[in-house]
């Protein structure tokens, strides 16, 4: 074939593909796209959302769901968490009992905290604020159990929230001098002569580069530069002391200077390791478990390019023909907060308190403000274990009210065994006293026959269509089909 004529073939062949592309972004995206959008940036939507988005161009959806995302909660903050008095922790020689009565206290407000965290994912007109602010909780992490002060890690939390679609890099400085980080990677201890290498190396490795963008000596001399970071301990926020800081050169990924603890977050920020680190978190939370190099090198210079702004990052991954991708779908499992949160919402049924759910969550793995470990929940397939799964089963099976079984809830790492069976025996009464009937649930869903309502309700639950057929539904089965569909395989996956 002529030269000439494959040039022109292969042009127009790229003009159709855009083309194409460029019409399913303009055009209505149907319930389907609409479902999945909603599922990967949401937490379960319900029908009446599914509906609204239906309607528009997954570029008008987008734009929604980005220009409509939050800085501050809508649901009322608990008690302590208003309080801006003194901290007042014991102090070293106090009493046994005055730290132990200190320590109960905080653990009841990191209960309450937990309880409204949960209801404010379900009460949230941005859903998706709520899933970035549990993103980054996950990777600026911290935890309770160490940090002990739950209006800290409440602070910490409305941190996240009002810079989770902002700016990355406002968001890195003020993760950095979050009072829970200066406790919970030992900043406050980090000084001059005695440096200490947490914060410097958990940076580097968890929040910014990667693994392997840095040598040992980076972190040695970054150390150096994060001294003098600390924290009143009376009123729980950040001071730098001058007396305790290095001031001696320091030479850090290539570059040598009197650096201090912003310009070396600086430095960071100026690698393009730490823009694809970044959006490869992004792609496996929003896209899927295997990110494509290519698309995340064009998504990462775009994000560097535009001085970390969040919102075009996410702009980017939502709009990728990998998002959008069949191969794509059904592909990530729900997270614990997901599956327990989503499943009420889809449901239509109203929780009067989100602390049975957050005990739930726990259960199934996801205790909020305590991830394991500095690394974070791993997520993913990690979700999924026979403990785990037995726990989603059991809280689906109660909530369908499939039988009498006792939920198996936060027995996890409690060595307060009396207090942790009440916790789970709370959650157990909680599930119980929900209303929910399958039968008008069921008969509100789409379609002229109870074979399209099937189909209508599987096409909200499920992301794929379900891995075994479920019972007709019928007036007297309607609970039974309800029940399979919540216990199919696929509806783990979003």
């Amino acid at each position: 074939m002529n030269i000439h004529i494959r040039l022109f073939l292969r042009a127009f062949a790229a003009v159709v593909a855009t083309t194409v592309v460029m019409h399913a972004m303009a055009a209505p995206m149907g319930y389907g796209d609409a479902r999945h959008l909603l599922a990967r940036t949401g937490f379960g939507p319900t029908d009446a959302e599914v509906r609204a988005y239906a309607v528009m161009s997954r570029d008008d959806a987008i734009a929604r769901l980005l220009r409509e995302t939050r800085t501050v909660p809508v649901t009322p903050l608990p008690a302590f968490a208003l309080d801006t008095g003194p901290l007042r922790p014991p102090g070293r020689d106090a009493p046994d009992e005055e730290r132990k009565a200190f320590l109960q206290e905080q653990i009841r407000h990191g209960l309450e905290l937990r309880a409204w965290w949960v209801q404010e994912m379900f009460a949230t007109p941005s859903p998706l604020t709520e899933r970035m602010t549990v993103f980054w909780h996950n990777h600026f992490v911290s935890s309770q159990q160490k940090v002990r002060i739950a209006r800290l890690m409440y602070t910490q939390n409305a941190t996240l929230r009002g810079n989770a679609l902002g700016n990355f890099g406002t968001l890195l400085h003020a993760a950095s001098k979050d009072p829970a980080m200066l406790i919970y990677l030992d900043s406050a201890q980090n000084r001059r002569g005695q440096p200490n290498e947490n914060f410097a190396r958990e940076v580097m490795e968890l929040f910014t580069l990667g693994e392997g963008h840095y040598s040992e000596q980076d972190i040695k001399e970054a150390a150096r530069a994060f001294t003098g970071w600390s924290l009143n301990r009376q009123t729980g926020e950040y001071v730098f002391r001058p007396a305790l800081h290095d001031y001696g050169k320091k030479s850090i990924l290539g570059r040598s200077g009197n650096f201090d603890g912003d310009a070396v977050l600086e430095i960071l920020l100026a690698q393009s390791a730490t823009s694809e680190y970044i959006t490869t978190r992004l792609w496996r939370e929003f896209v899927s478990p295997d990110p494509d190099p290519r698309e995340i090198k064009r998504i990462a210079q775009i994000f560097r390019g535009n001085n970390y702004d969040i919102k075009l990052a996410l702009y980017q991954l939502l709009r990728c023909d990998a998002f959008w991708s069949a191969a794509n779908r059904g592909t990530l499992v729900k997270s614990p907060v997901e599956f327990v949160v989503g499943t009420l919402r889809q449901l239509d049924v109203q929780p009067n308190s989100g602390l049975p759910f957050a005990i739930l969550s726990a259960g199934m793995g996801q205790n909020l403000f305590s991830p394991p470990n500095v690394k974070g929940w791993p997520g993913g397939n990690a979700w999924i274990d026979s403990n785990t799964l037995l726990a989603r089963k059991q809280f689906v099976d109660r909530l369908a009210r499939a039988d009498e079984a006792t939920l198996p809830m936060m027995a996890a790492a409690s060595s307060d065994k009396p207090r942790a069976q009440r916790l789970a025996n709370q959650a157990d009464r909680s599930v119980r006293d929900l209303h929910f009937d399958a039968a008008a649930w069921l008969a509100s869903r789409s379609g002229a026959t109870s074979t399209d309502k099937e189909r209508s309700a599987q096409s909200l639950l499920l992301a794929l269509p379900p891995y075994a057929p479920a019972p007709s539904p019928s007036d007297d089965n309607a609970l039974a089909f309800v029940r399979a569909t919540l216990q199919d395989p696929v509806y783990q996956l979003k």
